[in-house]
């Protein structure tokens, strides 16, 4: 049911079946969870000391068999917490190294949906407008819903504005997305129509492949262009398309 979120959480898949299967059906022997969970009875064993050590299960002794119980499910989210204190008290220390070697001019790639969502932070981090050509209304992918509500908050924040030359009629665009940029999008005619997109911001040009109409293809490539030069050239180019649309 929640398996797959849970190995997210540094979870192994035996552990987070495991847990789910305590949280399903309350305290069990190691055969019943074996049984319930279709886990090797020797690997039960294995994967209980591991929840046990992480403090998500308990033991309860008993004279004929020990049971086993799930902890409260918050202590996910204390584990959450806790791992990103630690993150944050060397982000400074992080950020220093990173900032102390700039990359001025570079090419390199991004993929899929996390590809997506790594530049749209780059976006962030520029913190200037995004002009794009050839849009498909791919922010429309239910899959990355979450995180572009908090990607629009910071874009709001940061007072970025989007001009978009939509690929395709207007009816091919969610409303949602099309409201992204209100009354700064056009559409190129049908006829140029194709399976790829450019956007502009900052010093970056990213161009997208395997696009297509709201959704994001898993194997989608961003081959990013770091080169102020270059992503100015496409600035203009994107003014000259805009005034001749």
């Amino acid at each position: 049911m929640y398996s797959h979120i849970l190995t997210k959480l540094n979870l192994s898949k035996n552990e987070a079946l495991i847990y789910e299967t305590l949280l399903l059906h309350g305290k069990s022997s190691v055969s019943s969870i074996s049984k319930k969970s279709n886990i090797h009875r020797r690997n039960v064993y294995d994967t209980l000391n591991h929840l046990l050590s992480k403090g998500l299960v308990s033991e309860i002794v008993d004279s004929k068999e020990n049971v086993y119980v799930p902890v409260d499910p918050k202590k996910l989210s204390e584990v959450l917490k806790e791992k990103e204190l630690e993150l944050d008290a060397i982000m400074p220390h992080l950020q220093e190294l990173y900032a102390s070697k700039p990359i001025l001019e570079s090419v390199f790639i991004y993929k899929g949906i996390e590809g997506w969502k790594n530049y749209l932070r780059d976006v962030l981090k520029e913190g200037e407008d995004l002009y794009t050509i050839g849009g498909k209304g791919a922010w429309g992918d239910e899959r990355i819903e979450t995180f572009l509500k908090f990607f629009l908050k910071e874009a709001g924040k940061k007072n970025i504005k989007f001009h978009t030359l939509y690929d395709g009629m207007e009816s091919d665009i969610p409303l949602s997305v099309l409201k992204t940029s209100e009354g700064n999008h056009k559409f190129l005619p049908k006829e140029y129509s194709n399976n790829s997109a450019i956007e502009v911001f900052g010093d970056r040009v990213v161009i997208f492949s395997n696009i297509i109409n709201r959704k994001i293809d898993n194997n989608a490539t961003l081959t990013v262009i770091k080169n102020k030069n270059v992503a100015d050239a496409f600035r203009t180019w994107f003014k000259m398309i805009w005034n001749l649309i």
